[in-house]
C-alpha cells in the first residue's frame, strides 16, 4: 500500500515540479524513479532493494510475475489510443510541404539512420537496431511545448516544431509497433515464410479491428446510445476490449488495432471527439505519472551499466547532432526558412513520452522472448529520451540567442473577442505586417474570422490551454475586446503577464465612460467609446480611415472632435516607418507627434474643412 501511494504522490508531485519550472513532465518522473529504484537499491538501501520494488520479489513488490507486463500493456494502449486521435488527415495537408516532409523524409532518415547507427556503434542485431530507430522517431508535444514556451521565437519556427511533435507521435508510434511485431513473431528463429504469414495476420487483424470498432464506437456515440455522463469511461473500457480482444486473435495486434481505432476516431466528424481528448488528459497525467517512474524503477543497475561507455555517447551524439540536422536539412530543402532557423529546428527535438513507455514494453517482452540484444531496448532508448530533453532544456533558449532566432521584442497581438469590430481590426493589423490571433468562445465568430483569413481560436478564456500555445511567443500586445466587461478584466489579469509585456488593453466599462475621473490605465481607443459604441460605429461605417497628421496640436484637434461625434473612433498612430501605436483612453497622453504621422480611427471621415 505504501508503494502504490508513494508512486501516485511522487508522479502528481513530478507533474507540479515540471509545471513550476517549464519542464517536460517525463524528465523529473524518470528521474524520480531511477532513484527510487537502481539508485536506493544500489547506495541507499542496507538490504540492497529498491524502495519502490515494481516486481514482487523477495516478499517485497507492486506485480507479481507478469502482471507488471500486463499493467503496461494496457497504459500504453491508452496512450498509443490517444496519439492516433491527434492526428487529422486534413491538418497534414493543412501545415505546408515543411511539416510534411518532415514526417515523411525526416522519419525515414531516423529510422535507417539510427538504425545503422546502433548496429555499426553498439553492435546490435538488424532487427533490435530497426526497433530502437523507430522507437526514437517519436518527439512529441508533451516535451516540445514545455521546452518552447518560454522562448519567443518567430511564428513558422513555433508551428513546425508544434506540428512535427503532434504529427509524428502516433506516425513513430505505428512504426514502432510494426517493427516489434515483425520481430516478435520471429523470435528465435529466422524469418520464414511462415512468419511472414503471422506478421501479416497481425497487420490484418489490429488494422481490422481498429477500424471496424472506431467506426462502431462512432455509430454507438452519435446515436446517443450511451448516457453523455458514461461517454468517456465507455471509450476507456471500449480501448481496452479492442486491445485485449485484437490480441486474442493475432497475438501482440492489441497496440496496432487502438492506434489504428485512435486515428480514425480523430478523423470522424463526432461531435464528442473534444470531450474524449479532455478526458485522456487527465487519465494521461495519471497513467504517465505511474508508468515512467515504475518503469524507470523496474531498471537494474546491471541494464545501465550496459550503456556506461563511451559507445553510448557516440550513438547519442550521432542521434542529436548528425541524423536530426540531415533530417531537417533534407525535409527543408528549397523552402524560406533562413540557415539559422534550419539549425534551430535542428537542435530541438527531444523524445518523449512515447519512446520511452513503448520502449519498456517491448523490452521487457522480446527479453522474456529471449531475443539477442532486447535488454539493450530499454536503456538506449531511455538514454536517447533523457538526453535529449535535458540537453533542449538548459540550452534552448541560449541556442535561440545564438543562432539568431529569438525575438527580442514580441509584436504580436493577442485580441480576446472575435466579433464584427475585432475582425475588422484584425483584419487592418495584419494587413500591415503584424501577427493577429483572435480568441473567442463562439464558434460563429470564429469561423467568420478564418473566412478572413485570420488567425483564430476557438477557445475558452477560462481555461488553461491558451498559456500552452507555444505559437503565441511573439504576442506581446493584449486586447480584451469583449462586451462583457467581467470577461474584459478576467484576460487582462491572467493573461497580461504572459502576452501583454507591451501593453494590455481593455475596452472601457459603460460605467467607466460616464464618469470622467474614472478612467482607468488599461483603457483602450477612447474614455467615451464601450463595446456597444464600437460596435454601433462599426455597423454604419466599416471601414478604418487614416488622416495624415501636421503636428501635436493638429492630432489633439482631431482627437477632440472624435469625442464630440459619436460616429468616429480613434483606434491608432502610424509613424514614419510604418509602425502602429496602440491609442489607450489617455489619448491625449502620447509621446512624439510629428509631421506625416497619420491618426488611425474607425468610422466615417473626418470632416477636414473644419479641422
Amino acid at each position: 500500500m505504501l508503494e502504490l501511494a508513494g508512486i501516485i504522490i511522487l508522479g502528481i508531485l513530478a507533474q507540479w515540479v515540471a509545471w513550476k519550472l517549464k519542464i517536460p513532465a517525463i524528465l523529473p518522473l524518470i528521474l524520480i524513479g531511477l532513484f527510487v529504484g537502481p539508485v536506493a537499491a544500489e547506495f541507499l538501501s542496507e538490504d540492497g532493494t529498491k524502495w519502490i520494488q515494481p516486481i514482487y520479489k523477495d516478499g517485497k513488490g507492486l506485480f507479481p510475475d507478469t502482471s507488471l507486463f500486463y499493467f503496461v500493456s494496457l497504459a500504453i494502449s491508452i496512450i498509443l489510443f490517444e496519439g492516433g486521435l491527434t492526428l487529422r488527415m486534413g491538418e497534414i495537408k493543412n501545415v505546408g510541404p515543411i511539416i510534411t516532409k518532415l514526417i515523411t523524409i525526416g522519419v525515414l532518415v531516423t529510422f535507417f539512420g539510427a538504425a545503422l547507427a546502433a548496429h555499426f556503434v553498439f553492435y546490435l542485431t538488424w532487427e533490435i537496431s530497426f526497433l530502437f530507430s523507430a522507437l526514437i522517431i517519436v518527439t512529441g508535444p508533451t516535451v516540445i511545448t514545455p521546452i518552447l514556451r518560454n522562448i519567443p521565437l518567430k511564428k513558422d519556427i513555433s508551428a513546425v516544431l508544434k506540428w512535427e511533435g503532434i504529427l509524428i507521435d502516433p506516425i513513430g508510434a505505428l512504426v514502432a509497433v510494426l517493427v516489434f511485431e515483425f520481430i516478435s513473431v520471429g523470435a528465435g528463429g529466422e524469418y520464414t515464410k511462415t512468419v511472414l504469414i503471422e506478421f501479416g495476420k497481425i497487420v490484418l487483424f489490429g488494422s481490422t479491428f481498429g477500424f471496424t470498432f472506431a467506426h462502431a464506437i462512432n455509430f454507438t456515440i452519435n446515436r446517443r446510445w450511451v448516457p453523455h455522463y458514461l461517454l468517456n469511461v465507455f471509450a476507456l473500457a471500449a480501448v481496452l476490449g479492442v486491445f485485449v480482444l485484437s490480441d486474442s486473435f493475432a497475438h501482440e495486434s492489441g497496440l496496432l488495432a487502438v492506434v489504428v481505432m485512435g486515428m480514425v476516431l480523430g478523423n470522424s466528424n463526432s461531435p464528442y471527439l473534444k470531450e474524449l481528448l479532455y478526458f485522456k488528459e487527465s487519465l494521461s497525467v495519471l497513467l504517465i505519472s505511474i508508468l515512467f517512474i515504475l518503469l524507470a524503477a523496474n531498471i537494474n543497475i546491471e541494464d545501465l551499466m550496459l550503456i556506461y561507455n563511451w559507445n553510448a555517447v557516440i550513438l547519442f551524439g550521432l542521434v542529436v547532432f548528425l541524423i536530426r540536422p540531415i533530417g531537417v536539412f533534407l525535409s527543408t530543402q528549397g523552402s524560406k526558412l533562413k540557415l539559422n532557423e534550419k539549425l534551430f529546428i535542428s537542435w530541438v527535438g527531444p523524445r518523449g513520452i512515447v519512446a520511452a513507455g513503448i520502449a519498456s514494453l517491448f523490452g521487457l517482452t522480446l527479453a522474456d522472448k529471449g531475443v539477442v540484444d532486447a535488454k539493450y531496448i530499454t536503456p538506449l532508448v531511455f538514454m536517447i529520451v533523457l538526453g535529449t530533453v535535458l540537453l533542449n532544456a538548459t540550452t534552448a533558449r541560449l541556442f535561440a540567442k545564438i543562432a539568431g532566432v529569438f525575438l527580442t521584442k514580441s509584436e504580436g497581438i493577442l485580441i480576446v473577442g472575435a466579433s464584427k469590430v475585432s475582425r475588422l481590426l484584425g483584419h487592418y493589423l495584419e494587413s500591415h505586417g503584424r501577427h493577429v490571433v483572435l480568441i473567442d468562445s463562439n464558434e460563429s465568430n470564429i469561423a467568420k474570422a478564418k473566412e478572413l483569413g485570420l488567425e483564430a481560436i476557438t477557445t475558452n478564456i477560462y481555461s488553461d490551454n491558451l498559456m500552452d500555445n507555444i505559437e503565441l511567443n511573439d504576442v506581446g500586445y493584449l486586447m480584451a475586446l469583449t462586451g462583457n466587461s467581467d470577461i474584459n478584466k478576467y484576460a487582462i489579469d491572467k493573461f497580461s503577464k504572459q502576452f501583454g509585456e507591451n501593453g494590455s488593453f481593455r475596452l472601457v466599462t459603460t460605467t467607466e465612460m460616464l464618469d470622467e475621473n474614472n478612467n482607468p490605465k488599461q483603457g483602450l481607443f477612447s474614455h467615451t467609446d464601450d463595446f456597444t459604441a464600437l460596435l454601433e460605429v462599426t455597423r454604419k461605417h466599416p471601414s478604418i480611415q487614416e488622416i495624415e497628421l501636421e503636428n501635436r496640436e493638429h492630432y489633439e484637434t482631431l482627437i477632440k472632435m472624435s469625442n464630440d461625434d459619436k460616429d468616429i473612433i480613434p483606434l491608432f498612430i502610424k509613424d514614419n516607418d510604418g509602425e502602429l501605436h496602440i491609442i489607450s483612453s489617455y489619448n491625449l497622453d502620447v509621446d512624439t507627434i510629428e509631421k506625416d504621422y497619420q491618426l488611425v480611427y474607425l468610422g466615417k471621415p473626418f470632416d477636414v474643412e473644419n479641422v
